[in-house]
């Protein structure tokens, strides 16, 4: 079985808490090699902490100088683009955590890259890997015509349940240079992506790229893509948004939002004639906290209903399994560019439902 030297870009809450412990835990896929972070203090505790002696302040300089065959793009989303298409350029595999990028100009720009490459790019969806997602897609087929959906995701801020749960390094040795330039960058990102909207919308469209991403994404893998948005609105500035979506013969509610108690909420439920099942996720931030399918069946005078748990193995080691059979056994990834570009899509035709029921969007 194939090794592969990894390079990790970002050692951020993602890298420390998830994905630098996975790849440790699968010496026999991944040898992580090199990494990198605009943090020196991030450098030094997390290479010294996993024995990385290849430390860069940027990818640029650490794709220009290492031989990789695939590297982690964990940094912050504003950076995704340049990062993804700058391995690619140099012939080096790709799994990029979500959002892949913030609008479609930089979907279509790493798109090229791969083309041009030959490498491939891989969107870290992570939930579309439990296997108890995997068993939702089989229960679809028993439940007949779909009466009605629910995608749901309330959850506490993440640093809630980490700081209960991990330690994690946060380095105060970034300049205000820097964040500033990366605050300014997303902005702008975002104008070329949905235009010049309200701060609001714009937060929304940050929080369904981030938090929301991973709820829609599932959901169209289940569902398909939705004929349209019928309604949607936002409020808390921006923190929490309620959509109609409408699909052929049913609509399915969409509803996200995070807030200070500590517990987290996310699942997918749809309902037939006879059944239903609810697909039920934890925070990814403990490991092995199960993803568990809730099935519910009437036959006859009979109600049943079963708990499915296929097993604790998290859903990040699972993605990461995929990712190396992609690697080496070729073939195109289910999480690919193209499919993040229809949820790019999606967020899209949610900001401008929320907007056409604006009262000042006649006067810009």
């Amino acid at each position: 079985m194939s090794r592969l030297r990894t390079g990790v870009i970002g050692l951020g809450e993602v890298a420390q808490i998830i994905h630098l412990p996975i790849l440790e835990s699968l010496p026999e896929l991944f040898e992580v090699t090199a990494m990198c972070d605009i943090s020196p203090t991030l450098l030094k505790r997390v290479g010294d902490r996993y024995g990385v002696e290849k430390r860069y302040g940027s990818a640029a300089e650490m794709l220009e100088v290492e031989t990789l065959d695939t590297v982690l793009v964990l940094n912050s989303d504003e950076y995704h683009a340049e990062c993804v298409i700058g391995a690619l350029d140099r012939g080096v595999h790709v799994l990029v955590e979500k959002p892949m990028c913030l609008s479609p100009r930089e979907a279509e720009a790493i798109i090229a890259a791969r083309d041009r490459s030959g490498a491939a790019v891989m969107v870290g969806y992570m939930r579309r890997f439990a296997p108890a997602f995997d068993e939702a897609v089989k229960a679809l087929a028993d439940i007949g015509p779909i009466n009605y959906a629910r995608v749901h995701d309330i959850i506490g801020r993440n640093q809630l349940m980490i700081d209960q749960t991990s330690r994690v390094e946060r380095p105060d040795d970034i300049s205000r240079e820097l964040l500033e330039e990366r605050w300014a960058m997303g902005r702008s990102l975002v104008r070329d992506a949905i235009g010049d909207v309200s701060l609001d919308l714009g937060s929304t469209y940050r929080l369904l790229c981030g938090l929301g991403s991973h709820d829609l994404s599932a959901m169209r893998e289940l569902l398909g893509r939705p004929r349209g948005v019928a309604a949607a609105r936002q409020w808390r500035n921006g923190l929490f948004i309620a959509a109609l979506l409408e699909y052929d013969g049913f609509f399915v509610t969409y509803e996200t939002g995070v807030d200070e108690q500590l517990r987290f909420d996310a699942h997918i439920e749809v309902y037939g004639e006879t059944s239903s099942f609810r697909l039920q996720y934890d925070t990814p931030y403990v490991r092995h906290l199960p993803t568990v399918l809730v099935t519910e069946q009437t036959k006859g005078d009979a109600y049943h209903r079963s708990v499915i748990r296929p097993q604790l193995k998290d859903p990040y080691t699972h993605e990461l399994e995929y990712f190396h059979h992609i690697v080496t056994d070729g073939g195109s990834p289910k999480t690919g560019p193209e499919d993040f570009l229809q949820d790019l899509t999606l967020f899209a035709q949610i900001i401008d439902a929320i907007d056409a029921n604006n009262p000042e969007r006649s006067e810009r």
